[in-house]
């Protein structure tokens, strides 16, 4: 990691190493103003397009809680990711300096409440942390927990069939170490566990058969059972957000932070349905970004009346003529449109994209038809894992294009 000290990078330059991780090393760095960030530097040039994807989309999360994603940038060969120095301890070196094993309990509480109001925000968002565990808890100079490092939990094996976990396997949920799906309980599973090893004082073990619960400590059975059911090896059995573990261990969470969302739609009934079509195609797809079209009746011009994740509130409002783009292609034809490479298309508007601020690498356009006539275009884009949408992804784009026709027909 030496050779890389002293290194510009953009505006940026690079001072000592900090960390090394599943998908690349993290530096100390400046800014030409003299401010510090963390820069993370990929180091596995196969995940580039999936680095560059979640590089994208973290940088429109904004809460107190959840470390500042200011940029990605890309010199020669190596990619980097900016990011908000945060300036503490995190929750490991807490407990290794102060912990007698554990902390007080009110204590590891609290910590545990700040952490679920960061981890349910980018659930909010639909976004998985993947690595939730004390070390990627810092606790800054104020005292609020920031939750911090995206983007290394997980890693391509490329000597196996599927995706495996990479990252702390005592904080890990079994079916992140395995490869199997995530979602949100596989972060509670990281809370869970982080909670049970503030208390103990070492992280949870399914062999040692340790008892947390010690009313002399404050630890009650309600507490100790409430742990162990976000720590189930079946997710189905464990709480299904951070906000309902967080309810289990008597805390209420503040709502805060910025969405990933936005629309321009004039009732708050039709914001709400356009903002929810959008935000579950995300989920369903795994995508970066998705955006909702609709024709304007006057004009028969497309305008972006919803949109969901990087470069959302650029493309909300945009007008595009009959015919033109992806999506104009898809309304026009009333056919889906599923593009492997946008780059490289020739209906793609790339000046548009530009305009954005987002140019993204892969595309599925569904056509939305109610009646016989198309009224508007759902946009999905960029596979989260940097795999390119194809041909085996339009049958399930379709089964949702009808089912969110019906909903803003319905509600047009």
């Amino acid at each position: 990691m030496a050779a890389h000290e002293g290194k510009r990078v953009g505006t940026y330059t690079i001072l000592e190493p900090i960390a090394s991780g599943a998908m690349g090393a993290v530096y100390r760095g400046v800014d030409d103003a003299g401010d510090s960030v963390a820069i993370k530097r990929l180091e596995n040039e196969g995940l580039r397009e999936r680095f560059e994807i979640e590089a994208r989309l973290l940088g429109g999360l904004e809460h107190p809680r959840v470390v500042r994603v200011l940029g990605h940038l890309r010199e020669g060969s190596d990619d980097y990711l900016v990011m908000e120095l945060v300036d503490g301890r995190d929750l490991n070196a807490v407990l290794s300096e102060e912990g007698s094993p554990g902390l007080p309990v009110e204590r590891a509480l609290d910590y545990i409440a700040q952490a679920c109001e960061a981890v349910q925000y980018v659930h909010d968002q639909q976004v998985i942390h993947r690595d939730v565990k004390p070390h990627n808890l810092v606790l800054d100079g104020s005292g609020n927990v920031i939750l911090v490092d995206f983007g290394i939990a997980r890693t391509i094996d490329e000597h196996a069939s599927g995706t495996r976990g990479v990252g702390t396997p005592l904080f890990m949920a079994p079916e992140v170490l395995v490869g199997e799906a995530v979602s949100a309980r596989s972060d509670v599973f990281g809370l869970a566990a982080t909670l049970w090893t503030l208390i103990a004082g070492k992280a949870p073990s399914y062999q040692d058969g340790t008892v947390l619960s010690d009313e002399s400590r404050g630890v009650s059975a309600q507490l100790e059972q409430a742990i162990r059911r976000g720590l189930e090896l079946h997710p189905e059995r464990r709480y299904g957000s951070a906000s309902a573990f967080a309810a289990a261990l008597g805390a209420e969470l503040a709502g805060e932070g910025v969405p990933l969302v936005a629309s321009t739609a004039g009732s708050a009934e039709r914001r709400e349905l356009l903002e929810a079509v959008v935000k579950t195609a995300a989920g369903v797809f795994d995508a970066a970004a998705v955006s909702l079209a609709l024709v304007d009746p006057a004009t028969q011009e497309l305008v972006y009346r919803a949109a969901w994740g990087a470069g959302a509130a650029e493309i909300v409002g945009v007008r595009l003529e009959r015919g033109r783009g992806l999506a104009g292609s898809a309304v026009e034809s009333g056919e889906t449109v599923v593009v492997s490479d946008c780059r490289n298309d020739e209906r793609f508007a790339r000046q548009v994209a530009q305009g954005t601020g987002y140019v993204p690498n892969t595309m599925v356009v569904v056509p939305l038809e109610r009646e016989n006539r198309v009224i508007g275009a759902l946009s999905v884009l960029d596979r989260r894992d940097g795999g390119g949408y194809g041909q085996e992804d339009m049958e399930r784009a379709e089964l949702f294009g009808q089912l969110a026709a019906v909903a803003v027909a319905a509600n047009g």
